[in-house]
């Protein structure tokens, strides 16, 4: 033994841990990939080995190449063993390797429940915050289920590092599990009045989330929250409140009443920003709400823009952002409180900081009006001649066309001035907003008929230009804008000026570059053009020019039948042959230009963008059902062999590439750069294509210009937009004047009778006028077209469920799901457990009873539904009028009438906790033999009762029963039966001063040691100190002393106790066998001291070593299960147990409970089970289930093992 132990130390020395492998990923930079498989092949022989060690340092390597990208999910069990470790480092790392690789898809998250379970009621708080803290990063919906109450729990432990992880779990629990939000409720609210300011803000933290989401839930609680806002000094939880009733008040108008105040004395004392920027934030939320039914407040108004402004003006850039941000949304509300800063926000503009140019932009966005409209898109026009970088430059673009766009242009008062404004953005190179001027273009020209005849001579004259924008083909580009030019020049043609020659500028063979879809537009716009052109050489008579207008189509449009897109090539193929048949007609002097109009005879408006949406469903016309049958299996089996044929070409035509010899492959590579030296479209990869002309002979003598495309291209013959800006300017002037004249009038004529009238008028923008009468045509819809609202809703919004009624009672079938070992553990003491063997005969029988009582109390129950609905209304009712008024709010309005009706399953636990912990150790080992008796006593009994069908019960059991059903209703477990309580801690020794008990667990660290732990529990007034704890060592059995100790030494234990205070030690034991109990011989030795003096005492004791505390309890597959027995090494033993009457599943938790076995599978009344010692012994069970008797066939590698433990069932369910 001792040389196995030397060999694994060894052997440990020489595994890398996390810093060798972090070093040879350093040293191996080129062949990283190669290394790290290494390295995995590596942990994979660690992690089949026994030590616990080895596999955490493995684990612990996982997690750091989980962080380099590489999948670990094959790891997940092993990670599992990890977190069940006993030892926190160890467990920690099992932890943290699930939080970053585990999932809802995780195969085996299934089998982590009972350990996080076991961790989360550990006694070790790091255990249990270690466990809370890797379950929020992996919990899923059954997770969430399983645990939810046990989390609930922990929001009322004594350590508030646990409750405040507790608090904060829930919140992901919530997601997970919505129905735990009303029953956990109460008790998150009770959290925000902890005593611990951490914990307070932890449940600050999770309302205020809750709340952001669905705030008409959380209305009740702005009493509450407004008590911790003028009281709390914590900046954070100030910030998180300030918040919520930011989201609140727009619920509650009157709410906003009682906020003014306090928000801004905040604004005027507070010096924290943050704090300040919420508390801006709030008041705008506040005064958009009171907008409607208060006075202005211009004054908080003003206060928040000052402070608003002395943030922008920060020379902190986070600063400056959010108070342009905070701006924006004043800007909604109070326009002209902010446009009196238009100069700050305009030099946003010039800042180094892109984020802040954004943000200004949205600010001028929202600034605009009638007056400033054409000043504002004139400074940001100047700012995108200036920009730098195509990212900023189109924000800007996007920014100017939408300030000019929108509300269906309102703003614009002189539509010639916004295409020239979108003309001169087509001088933009390298831009990806084409398609947005164009998209513009084509808008405005459809739906303003006032402005068509202007919008087509612009688009004549860049057609005429096309081969200046023409230079970046690249789909979105600039080139875009001739779709559109082409379009309206099409669409339009009667407006055109000189027809034929925007003609012969659509047919130029520069054209045919152009991406495919805008040479579609081309060739369809120009069949238009030719149609309008061909109308007017007819009426005028000019037959010759008719048939010259046909002969240059004929010739141009071949050009276009060879393009390589599809939908160009169809489109000039018809035309081409029309336009030939056309020519027919005229040499026979035929008129054709009425038919060939009336092709495009008609007028296209504009299609609302949620038109198809609206479209209302025919009756009877089903969009689900099948127009065609689909094909059956037999016809897609038919149709294989023709795509095994296809695959198997391709595969031989991959197989053949690497047969190209180097001669061929230089070769081609030669042709290759050949043809691209030659093609004067490809761009060469010279990084000075200047040298090699200059070194060309015969082109010495040729300038060199280097052309700086950066530079806007002026296109020649287009207005520029700042004369608009004049002509604009002196048309409102001359309005002005004229309305000054019409004033003067209306004076003199009327001098007293609406003199108060004219007084009052200002000019607004209302009052200027358009530069001509504009027709905006709006956007067309289906016919019966339904509105809705819908559209924009995410039906996968995870926060839609938890959109609950939170003041409502808490109905029984919504109470929390509760394990039963859990839930009898927590409520009941062990001398309980006789009744609930009785209970459970006598279900049917409870059941009967209930259906009498609930038809006799169904109108007391209504009756009382009725007044709680009735008293939570009138306290809303208060508390809203609480509100209105200006008194403090009393102590009682901050919790809920229904509460303790609500929290009842919470509130009355702890002193129930309390009082069954002090009984259930005292009274486990002392009852033992009593409790079998009274069980066979309770069972004639209940046989008799079943016999007779007597209803009446005997006052002992009355009460024991009525305790149940009370409480098994207050966790939601009515319908569940209850298992037994089980508790792992055995009493040790007792006597008027110290009680001790104690549990063993095998250490996974080492396959030779147990550890026990020993809880000292103070039972007297007075105080313990130099407690030592002695055993005397067996042969096969010894404990672990410090270095240097005899055999005779004892150990002290590390705390002192002070009256009613209970701590735990752990003494680690060093065995050689396990496969026979063991008992020990010890004494505590300890000095009591009290008023009178000190005195020394001594406790003897044995300590009990059970074969069951050498296993572990390990989870197994089936299918290894299976190996395991069909490998012939394993001994059989079996026992027979008479007199079982407990339910199979309670029979089997005794067993996993007890004696550390895992269930591998069950079916019906037969279930096998499985565990393995400290020294790797598989012990396989068997479990049937008679009508009153368990056998149990087992195997094990250790005959004597298995027959001792077998012997300790019998007399664990002997006691059953």
């Amino acid at each position: 033994m001792a040389l196995k132990m030397v060999k694994g130390s060894i052997d440990r020395m020489f595994d890398k841990n996390l810093q060798d492998l972090v070093r040879g990923i350093r040293n191996h930079k080129e062949d990283e990939a190669k290394y790290i498989s290494q390295c995995i092949d590596e942990i994979k022989q660690e992690l089949k080995q026994d030590n616990i060690a080895v596999k955490a340092n493995a684990v612990c390597k996982l997690t750091y190449l989980q962080m380099l990208g590489y999948d670990i999910s094959w790891a997940a069990f092993n990670i599992i063993e990890v977190m069940s470790a006993s030892k926190f480092t160890f467990k920690r790392i099992g932890y943290l390797a699930a939080s970053q690789c585990f999932h809802e898809g995780t195969d085996v998250i299934m089998l982590t429940t009972n350990q996080i379970r076991k961790d989360l009621s550990s006694p070790n708080q790091y255990d249990t915050g270690v466990a809370l803290t890797g379950l929020s990063c992996f919990v899923t919906p059954d997770l969430a289920r399983d645990l939810a109450n046990d989390i609930m729990t922990l929001m009322s432990h004594t350590k508030p590092y646990i409750r405040k992880k507790a608090v904060l779990i829930m919140y992901k629990v919530f997601l997970k599990y919505p129905e735990s939000l009303r029953p956990a409720f109460p008790r998150l609210k009770e959290k925000l009045e902890d005593p611990d300011p951490g914990v307070q803000s932890a449940a600050v933290n999770v309302i205020c989330e809750l709340a952001r989401r669905n705030p008409k839930n959380y209305l009740s609680l702005a009493p509450l929250f407004f008590k911790l806002m003028t009281s709390s000094t914590n900046n954070w939880v100030l910030i998180k409140i300030i918040k919520l009733f930011g989201a609140l008040t727009p619920l509650e108008p009157r709410l906003g009443k009682k906020l003014i105040e306090p928000l801004t004395n905040l604004i005027h004392s507070t010096s924290a920003m943050s704090l300040l920027y919420e508390c801006v934030n709030t008041v705008i939320a506040v005064l958009i709400s009171l907008s409607s039914g208060m006075p202005n407040h211009s004054a908080s108004i003003q206060l928040c823009v000052q402070k608003l402004r002395i943030l922008i003006e920060d020379s902190d850039q986070n600063l400056k952002y959010l108070g342009l941000l905070a701006m924006s949304k004043i800007l909604k509300t109070h326009p002209k409180s902010v446009q009196s800063h238009k100069d700050l926000i305009l030099q946003c503009l010039d800042d180094k900081d892109e984020s802040i140019r954004l943000r200004a932009l949205d600010l001028l966005y929202g600034m605009v009006s009638k007056k400033n409209l054409m000043e504002i898109v004139k400074k940001l026009m100047i700012h995108v001649d200036k920009a730098e970088g195509t990212t900023y430059r189109d924000e800007l673009l996007t920014k100017i066309i939408d300030i000019c766009s929108q509300s269906n242009y309102q703003y614009i008062t002189n539509f010639e001035w916004y295409i020239s404004i979108l003309v001169e953005l087509t001088r933009l190179e390298g831009t990806r907003h084409g398609h947005l001027i164009a998209a513009q273009m084509l808008d405005v020209a459809i739906r303003v008929k006032a402005i068509r005849k202007f919008a087509v001579s612009q688009m004549a004259m860049l057609l005429d230009n096309a081969h200046l924008i023409a230079s970046n083909t690249q789909r979105n580009g600039i080139c875009e804008v001739l779709y559109a030019a082409a379009w309206i020049c099409g669409e339009f043609s009667e407006h055109l000026e000189e027809a034929n020659q925007t003609l012969e500028a659509m047919l130029r063979p520069k054209v045919t570059t152009l991406p495919g879809h805008i040479q579609a537009v081309y060739v369809q716009n120009m069949v238009k053009l030719y149609a309008s052109i061909l109308q007017q050489k007819e009426q005028s008579g000019e037959k010759e020019a008719a048939q010259e207008i046909t002969q240059l189509m004929i010739e141009r449009l071949p050009q276009f039948v060879q393009s390589a897109d599809l939908e160009v090539q169809e489109r000039a193929s018809c035309i081409l042959q029309l336009i030939k048949y056309i020519q027919k007609l005229q040499i026979k002097e035929v008129p054709v230009a009425e038919e060939v109009i009336a092709l495009f005879a008609g007028e296209l408006n504009p299609v609302a963008p949620k038109a198809q949406k609206k479209v209302p469903v025919p009756e009877g016309l089903d969009l689900d059902a099948w127009i065609n049958e689909p094909p059956s299996d037999s016809e897609s089996e038919d149709e294989k062999p023709k795509t095994i044929f296809h695959d198997e070409e391709q595969k031989h035509s991959r197989h053949r590439q690497p047969e190209i010899d180097e001669e061929e492959l230089a070769r081609r590579r030669e042709a290759r750069k050949q043809e691209q030296a030659n093609n004067p479209f490809y761009i060469k990869s010279s990084p000075s294509p200047q040298k090699r002309y200059q070194d060309t002979p015969g082109v010495e003598h040729i300038p060199v210009v280097q052309i700086d495309l950066s530079v806007p291209l002026k296109v020649p013959g287009m207005p520029m937009s700042d004369q608009y800006v004049k002509l604009e300017e002196e048309r409102r002037h001359k309005q002005k004047l004229e309305k000054d004249k019409k004033k003067k009038k209306q004076k003199k004529e009327k001098r007293g009778k609406h003199h108060r009238h004219n007084s009052l008028h200002t000019e607004s923008e209302e009052d200027i006028a358009p530069a001509h009468h504009v027709d905006i045509i709006t956007e067309e819809m289906p016919e019966n077209a339904l509105p809705s609202d819908e559209d924009d809703k995410d039906p996968n919004d995870p926060y839609k469920a938890l959109d609950i009624d939170l003041d409502k009672p808490l109905a029984d079938s919504e109470k929390l799901p509760v394990q039963r070992h859990r839930n009898v553990e927590t409520l009941k003491s062990p001398d309980t457990e006789a009744p609930l063997v009785e209970k459970k005969s006598k279900k049917p029988k409870k059941k009967e009873k209930k259906h009498k009582e609930k038809e006799r109390d169904k109108g007391k129950k209504k009756e009382k539904e009725k007044k709680v609905v009735e008293e939570e209304e009138e306290k809303k009712g208060e508390d809203l009028d609480f509100w209105l008024s200006t008194a403090p709010p009393p102590a009682s309005t901050t919790q809920p009438q229904s509460e303790p009706e609500v929290g009842a399953a919470v509130v009355a636990e702890p002193q129930e906790v309390k009082k069954d912990k002090r009984e259930e150790r005292d009274e486990e080992e002392d009852d033992e033999g009593k409790k079998s008796s009274k069980h066979k006593k309770k069972k004639h009994k209940k046989e008799k009762e079943e016999k007779s069908k007597d209803k009446k019960k005997s006052k002992k059991k009355s009460h024991h029963s009525e305790e149940e059903t009370t409480e098994s209703v207050q966790n939601g477990t009515l319908d569940d039966e209850p298992l037994p309580p089980m508790s792992s801690y055995r009493l040790l020794a007792e006597n008027p001063y110290i009680k001790m008990t104690y549990d063993i667990q095998g250490n996974l660290q080492n396959d030779s040691q147990v550890t026990v732990s020993v809880i000292f529990e103070n039972k007297s007034t007075s105080f313990l100190k130099s407690m030592e704890l002695n055993v005397l060592d067996s042969l096969n059995t010894k404990m672990l002393r410090p270095e240097g100790s005899s055999v005779h030494d004892g150990i002290p234990v590390p705390f002192q106790l002070p009256p009613g205070i209970s701590n735990e030690a752990q003494f680690v034991f060093t065995l050689q066998s396990i496969v026979m109990a063991q008992k020990l011989k010890g004494t505590l030795s300890f000095i009591v001291k009290n008023d009178e003096g000190s005195t020394h005492e001594k406790l003897d004791f044995k300590l009990h070593f059970s074969c069951a505390s050498y296993l572990i309890t390990t989870p197994c597959y089936s299918d290894a299960f299976a190996k395991l027995l069909e490998s012939g090494d394993l001994h059989m033993s079996s026992i027979k147990v008479d007199g079982i009457s407990i339910s199979f599943q309670h029979l089997l938790a005794k067993i996993c409970f007890h004696h550390h076995f895992s269930v591998v599978e069950r079916v019906d009344s037969c279930a096998s089970m499985y565990s393995r010692s400290i020294q790797g012994h598989h012990i396989c069970l068997l479990v049937k289930k008679g009508e009153n008797s368990v056998s149990i066939d087992g195997k094990c590698n250790d005959s004597t093992l298995l027959s001792n433990l077998l012997d300790e069932m019998k007399e664990t369910l002997s006691k059953c």
